[in-house]
């Protein structure tokens, strides 16, 4: 079966037979093909080459031919064609070696260039010759479409079977699909239960980061499928917890298209990547039985994503937490539109760099948090201060729900645990003792059954117990929503609320807050209301200086003028309060060192040298003390902080001593390494005033 092609230059090279499947299922149920492709030995034999020069690759067994990517064996026939080592290349048909004309199109041109042939199973062709390159360009070609068709038509398919939701999908847990292929919850009521729990809980606690901490602080496992596919129990995980969150199939629906394929990677791995709800293909509602509503599902949603404090792209208001700051996350800049972040550092800030940063502003917006806080805070609990508030008691009602949910699932689990324990045990009882391999295994996972089972025993013991405790802080709370009539304003006054609840408070009714500086200490607030309504405000903000302030030069004039009248810096900063001055750095209030800064400054005197805080009869201060010691302050004070010595401390903290012969010579005692310590107070001067070494 010798052709004109075939010469013995060609002869004088090595035939290679390559020899591919497309998926490893077609490797194993399709043997008729793998057959046809590996006889081509016996045509090469035929074209004259001995059995020693024919070779055959089929590491590409199991892969497809759209790329080259991880076909070794194709690579490996291009890097010898190249070289000049083979001279036939046989395959069953051209869509063995390529699909894709980007690979077929230079192997054509490295066989032309090297003088290589190319067969399969209608004939052989020289690359290097027109009639053959275009014979092969052509199969390359319609081989290259018929991927595409049979790909398209596959996806066709798929796309017609989504549609109906009738595509077999990959189920989470707590669903499963029976032989006839119907959707149903987990049998297991344990599983069942457990998921629900994880939407109830978030519903509650907002941030999936405190449902795990309910669930470990319970001992709570969650339940997820291995890769077997069978349920195993498992420590709850921030991720687990959002996946479940995050699934429509929990709310009946079946979606196709949640995920699409990324830009390739640095070493050319594409990976997927989760589109937005508002970007899936295919929804289907009521495919599935339903954990959640799908309104509920949607609210869920838009809480996960409002939770991501990510400024510059989605633009979340972030997880409300304890910090200072009670507009974090709601704070808009009035100057460029962007959101404002939150600076901790000396004192807590509303601050924006947006211009600073992209156009090179010379100063960023930065704003003190404390006055602009005081003031929407006010107007909240005016706009709502109309409406006396139930929420204790809805806070009540649905802490007894959750804690009776919790209470439920741990029951569940510990009868699962006292399952599994019996189980063991009877697999123990079964087996032959003369079996001690078998037998001691079974025996080590019936203890650490009863391990297992004895632990959610004790944590179930220990939690009833503290249930069963009288709870004084629950009575305590009643008590005071009675008596303050269950206000609004009271319970935001009340120390036991924390910051992140405040918070939480504040954004059921404000949208955002758009801060703007409009002059010199001052800042203009614009609250917008959920459903659209905007409140203007005008708020003084402290100054790093005395100019700053917008009545600074006022409030100094004001200074000199009663100092020159006589008056002393605590009679002038009484006056000044009432005409509603402050001191720079502070919201309200005026500070005697500011008074007195002013006055020094023009070189206003008082009449008198009067001391700031009047003399204490039958007491010393430290420094009148280290006068009669003939010592330095720094070691009496050395002493007070290390609680060497004690001693009373009067109304402006200034550290008091005796004014006697005795609390001297106890302190010249004590610097003279005598004694230990000295007691000045009044139980320490009762029992003896000093201790010795």
């Amino acid at each position: 079966m010798a052709s004109d092609l075939v010469t013995a230059n060609h002869i004088a090279r090595r035939a290679v037979v390559y020899v591919r499947q497309s998926t490893p299922h077609q490797v194993l149920t399709n043997g008729e093909s793998l057959r046809l492709q590996y006889a081509l030995r016996q045509r090469a034999r035929g074209l004259g080459w001995h059995e020693a020069d024919v070779e055959v690759i089929d590491a590409d067994l199991g892969l497809s031919g759209a790329s080259t990517a991880g076909r070794e064996g194709f690579k490996d026939l291009v890097a010898r064609v190249a070289l000049g080592e083979v001279g036939l290349i046989l395959s069953i048909e051209v869509t063995r070696l390529a699909r894709n004309c980007s690979d077929w199109y230079p192997l054509l041109d490295l066989c032309g260039r090297h003088g290589c042939l190319i067969g399969d199973r209608d004939g052989l062709y020289d690359p290097g010759l027109p009639d053959g390159r275009l014979v092969l360009g052509l199969k390359g070609t319609v081989s290259e479409m018929e991927l595409h068709t049979i790909r398209s038509r596959l996806t066709s398919g798929l796309l017609a079977k989504a549609g109906r939701g009738e595509l077999a999908l990959q189920l989470p847990t707590g669903l499963v699909r029976d032989p006839s292929g119907v959707v149903t919850q987990d049998p297991d009521a344990e599983v069942r239960s457990r998921i629900a729990l994880v939407f109830s809980t978030f519903l509650r606690e907002r941030t999936a980061v405190r449902v795990v901490g309910v669930l470990r602080a319970r001992g709570l496992a969650l339940p997820r499928r291995d890769r077997h596919g069978d349920t195993v129990w498992r420590a709850p995980t921030v991720a687990a917890v959002t996946t479940i969150l995050r699934n429509p199939a929990y709310a009946g629906a079946f979606v196709y298209g949640r995920t699409r394929l990324g830009p390739p990677g640095a070493k050319g791995r594409q990976k997927q990547r989760r589109r937005s709800p508002a970007e899936w293909r295919i929804v289907v509602k009521d495919r599935y039985p339903a954990y959640v509503d799908w309104e509920t599902f949607e609210r869920i949603g838009a809480m996960l994503a409002d939770n991501r404090a990510d400024y510059m792209r989605v633009r979340g208001r972030g997880v409300p937490r304890d910090g200072a700051a009670l507009l974090h996350g709601v704070t808009w800049c009035g100057e460029c539109g962007h959101k404002m972040t939150v600076s901790y550092k000396r004192g807590s800030t509303y601050a924006c760099a947006y211009l600073q940063r992209q156009h090179g502003a010379p100063h960023s917006e930065r704003l003190q948090a404390a006055p602009i806080d005081a003031a929407v805070v006010a107007a909240f609990l005016d706009a709502v201060a109309p409406a006396e508030l139930d929420a204790l008691v809805a806070a009540e009602r649905a802490r007894r729900d959750a804690e009776e949910g919790l209470r439920r699932a741990e029951g569940e689990q510990l009868q699962r645990l006292r399952y599994e324990a019996a189980l063991a045990e009877r697999q123990y009882r079964r087996v032959d003792p003369d079996n001690r391999l078998v037998a001691s295994e079974l025996e080590r996972r019936w203890e650490a059954a009863l391990v297992e089972l004895r632990r959610g025993e004790e944590a179930m013991a220990r939690r009833e117990a503290a249930a069963a405790a009288p709870a004084m802080s629950d009575r305590g709370l009643r008590a005071r929503a009675a008596e303050l009539g269950r206000q609004l304003p009271a319970i935001w006054a009340d120390p036991g609320t924390g910051q992140a609840k405040r918070k939480e408070l504040l954004r059921c009714l404000i949208d955002k807050v758009v801060l703007r500086r409009t002059g010199s200490g001052v800042a203009a607030v614009r609250i917008v209301w959920r459903g659209g309504a905007a409140s203007e405000l005008e708020v003084d903000l402290p100054g790093s200086t005395l100019a700053t302030m917008a009545r600074g030069a006022e409030m100094e004039a004001r200074v000199l003028e009663l100092a020159r009248t006589g008056l002393h810096d605590e009679e002038i900063v009484a006056v000044l309060a009432a005409e509603g001055h402050r001191s720079p750095q502070r919201a309200s209030g005026i500070h005697p060192s500011t008074v007195r800064r002013i006055r020094l400054r023009h070189g206003v005197k008082l009449p008198c040298r009067c001391t700031r805080w009047p003399a204490v009869p039958g007491w010393l201060t430290v420094k009148a003390t280290a006068t009669c010691l003939g010592s330095s302050e720094k070691w009496l004070r050395d002493r007070l902080r290390a609680a060497l010595i004690r001693t009373r401390r009067d109304e402006s903290g200034r550290y008091l001593f005796p004014d006697s012969q005795e609390a001297h010579a106890a302190l010249l005692q004590l610097r003279a390494g005598r004694i230990d310590s000295v007691d000045f107070t009044p139980s320490g001067l009762q029992q003896g005033g000093h201790h010795y070494v």
